[in-house]
């Protein structure tokens, strides 16, 4: 019998995860080293994004020595870290252009059915906040990291029409609202009923 770190542990006793709205998406895994008194220290670090793909959405980094660890710690970290982008139709409101670093990125908005002009950390990110159409550029480093926190940047300085965000749907209101729905349409279907009248066959016949 194979012996485990974990003995307790059975495969009857795993449980269904909790279904989240959230997606994640690890854009990259580094090892990375850490010159240390003793000599190099080896850990690896890991760059996650999170988004519903209706506004919010995420970035975080973490650091660990296994590489399931700096997962979960990034997945953390960019779910604490999430922001509100307005969208209209689509896409972005106005054009941004951020300078971060060593990496320069424009974003531009687009009409329907253009899709997402972008390649690695952009589309990546874009995709997870729930942009369907937009223009991008990218310029000077390519380094994934860079790329990703001027995204954000430049997400960050997109403006919502009127100055303010709207109130945020949140799953309670949701079903707040399906119920007041639900209510009118149960009394205009009353007051339909309420208008019909019977009528026998005789004074059909007569």
């Amino acid at each position: 019998m194979a012996k485990t770190s974990r003995p307790d542990r059975k495969k009857g006793d795993r449980r269904p995860r909790e279904h989240s709205e959230f997606e994640e998406v690890t854009l990259s895994v580094d090892r990375v080293t850490r010159v240390v008194a003793g000599g190099r220290r080896m850990r690896f670090r890991a760059i996650v994004v999170v988004g519903n793909k209706r506004g919010k959405v995420g970035l975080g980094t973490g650091k660990a020595g296994e590489v399931q660890a700096a997962v979960k710690k990034a997945t953390v970290t960019a779910k604490r870290n999430m922001i509100r982008i307005p969208i209209m139709k689509g896409t972005i409101p106005h054009e941004v252009d951020v300078k971060f670093k060593a990496a320069k990125i424009r974003l531009i908005p687009a009409c329907a059915g253009t899709g997402i002009i972008a390649g690695g950390a952009l589309r990546v990110i874009l995709e997870n906040a729930g942009v369907s159409d937009v223009l991008s550029k990218r310029y000077g480093t390519g380094n994934k990291l860079v790329n990703a926190q001027a995204v954000m940047i430049a997400l960050q300085k997109l403006r919502w029409k009127g100055g303010t965000p709207p109130p945020e749907e949140t799953p309670e209101s949701k079903k707040l609202k399906e119920t007041q729905a639900a209510r009118q349409d149960a009394a205009v279907l009353e007051t339909e009923r309420m208008g019909i009248t019977e009528v026998s066959k005789k004074d059909v016949i007569q």
